[in-house]
């Protein structure tokens, strides 16, 4: 396709639509980068490098949080503020894991983001369940350098992942098209639903 050179709008007629192709404004205001300019890519690529050696010690205090979330529902029960705190901490290693080098931490918390999101009456959650997938998102955490910790990881999110999808069936039977909402496929691919 030939490059155009004015600012001008083309319009293309056909039989039953026209399409109006605007003027590519973006090319003013874009320079290359020359050999020797900054790159900021290349600079936040590096900055990720030397922070790298703290993502361990941050991966062990967001899961120490999530601990501690989870300790207040034992002793206090679900409230408005204990859940709140564990969907946090949940919600937090679920966008954190693959950043901080534990991406198969990810499917767990995410597995429990969606039972505290989507169980209509938090105090049904069952603290067992709950306990299951903290000391999951823990042990994938204090495990990740095993070889067969990806295996393992796979397999606790994939049955953690059904048996909350099975308990989020059983408590929201009573309303078909939020359930449907929940258990529907993505609208993005690769994206899933908390």
């Amino acid at each position: 396709m030939a490059s155009r050179k004015d600012d001008t709008p083309s319009v293309a007629t056909f039989a039953d639509h026209e399409v109006i192709t605007p003027p590519h404004e973006l090319r003013k205001v874009v320079s290359p980068i020359a050999v020797g300019d900054d790159d900021p890519i290349a600079r936040a690529e590096a900055a990720l490098v030397q922070l790298s050696s703290e993502f361990a010690a941050w991966m062990q205090s967001e899961c120490e949080r999530l601990e501690a979330a989870r300790l207040d529902v034992g002793r206090q029960g679900f409230t408005e503020r204990t859940h709140e705190a564990l969907f946090r901490a949940a919600h937090d290693i679920k966008g954190e894991a693959a950043t901080f080098g534990y991406p198969a931490a990810a499917g767990v918390a995410e597995s429990l983001c969606r039972l505290l999101e989507h169980t209509p009456e938090i105090g049904r959650i069952p603290i067992a369940l709950v306990n299951q997938h903290v000391d999951a998102v823990r042990a994938i955490a204090r495990e990740y350098a095993r070889p067969d910790a990806p295996d393992m990881a796979g397999a606790l999110t994939l049955r953690l992942r059904e048996v909350t999808d099975d308990f989020l069936k059983q408590e929201n039977d009573f309303r078909p098209d939020y359930l449907e909402s929940i258990f529907s496929p993505p609208l993005a691919p690769g994206s899933a639903g908390t």
